[in-house]
């Protein structure tokens, strides 16, 4: 077995710390008690309780979770509905459309974005919370699509079959029988779906109007004049909670895989 050398430890701990060094010094300085950002003068929490003041943020953090709930619930009925659909129905077309289907996670999102620009400005629609919502919608439906159709690949087709032979109607079958099967699958692919539109400021830009802001938007425009400590705790705080929804959602999965064994 080949051992590591120095220089591939080496490369190892520069690539961590261009990568994890500037997250936590986001966080180290979002508890600094001075206003500038180049030297740390003492511990406090004062620009938690700015943030929480202001107003302007505090909307845009509102518009966000509005616009990752609607579009994240869309996206669950939608990507559902498609993944049973390819399962029952068995055609050629079936790869082509799955291929179709996975497409928006795989596009550059400053290409979907400007597709999402102009296919709305063709319809004449108005930019706003109605063109974020199906824009967000289309980049989340893939991410519980392929996470549900994984699980009913490896769902044992003889349950359903024998719910339906004791005299249960398609409907109940799949009430009592395929949803609770598939229901971690779902929401893994729902925690997945909601931190990436969470986060998402890319497309947002491109599809939102003069009177709408979300939260990452929000935090770009004020980048522009420089970062502040109630940035840094801004950026902390959207950090904890997509660590938290990644980590809810790979527990949810990995259950989903326990119980896929155990079936």
């Amino acid at each position: 077995m080949k051992k590591n050398t120095v220089w591939e430890k080496l490369y190892l701990a520069v690539i961590l710390a261009l990568t994890y060094v500037p997250i936590v010094l986001t966080v180290f300085y979002s508890f600094n008690e001075a206003k500038l950002t180049t030297s740390f003068t003492g511990f406090s929490l004062r620009w938690y309780r700015e943030l929480m003041r202001d107003r302007d943020l505090m909307e845009a953090l509102r518009n966000s979770l509005i616009l990752a709930g609607l579009s994240c619930g869309l996206s669950v009925v939608i990507g559902t509905l498609g993944a049973l659909g390819m399962q029952k129905v068995k055609c050629r077309a079936n790869r082509i459309i799955e291929y179709i289907s996975t497409l928006p996670i795989m596009i550059p999102e400053i290409i979907l974005g400007m597709v999402f620009l102009a296919v709305f400005s063709f319809m004449g629609m108005k930019f706003g919370m109605t063109t974020l919502v199906l824009a967000h919608t289309t980049f989340c439906v893939p991410y519980i699509f392929m996470q549900v159709k994984a699980r009913l690949q490896g769902m044992d087709k003889s349950l359903e079959e024998a719910a339906r032979d004791l005299g249960a109607t398609p409907v109940r079958s799949f009430f009592d029988i395929t949803l609770p099967l598939i229901l971690p699958a779902v929401l893994s692919g729902l925690l997945l779906s909601f931190a990436m539109s969470f986060d998402d400021v890319v497309i947002s830009i491109f599809v939102t109007g003069p009177k709408v802001n979300t939260l990452p938007i929000k935090i770009y425009t004020k980048m522009k004049t420089g970062v502040t400590p109630e940035i840094n705790a801004l950026a902390f705080v959207m950090l904890l909670v997509t660590v938290l929804l990644l980590i809810l959602s790979a527990i949810i999965g990995k259950r989903q895989k326990t119980g896929k064994e155990g079936i």
